[in-house]
């Protein structure tokens, strides 16, 4: 028990990496898929006033949906990386971010 107590603590820095790195990735997913879809360069904003509420939540939408499954993608990826090279899964019974 000891173990996966520290284990968990000692992820904490490696997931906040791996956080930086989806939410990174994911912004640049969405940025290419933006331009595929509308051939833009820049996706609509909530406060962009020359823009219609359907484009405003298309993208927000968009945006939303690559961000999860990216940073799902990511920590499943690091969680099972500690898994596999200390036997102990990182986080706690539940799982789940804190």
């Amino acid at each position: 028990m000891a173990k996966k107590k520290k284990l968990s603590f000692a992820y904490k820095p490696v997931g906040f990496v791996l956080g930086w790195t989806s939410g990174t990735l994911a912004g640049l997913a969405f940025q290419k898929i933006w331009k595929a879809i509308r051939h833009e360069d820049d996706a609509p904003d909530a406060l962009d006033r020359d823009r219609g509420w359907g484009e405003i939540l298309l993208a927000a939408a968009i945006q939303g949906a690559i961000f999860a499954v990216v940073r799902s993608a990511v920590d499943r990826t690091g969680a099972k990386a500690i898994e596999r090279s200390t036997g102990v899964w990182p986080t706690g019974e539940k799982g789940g971010r804190d």
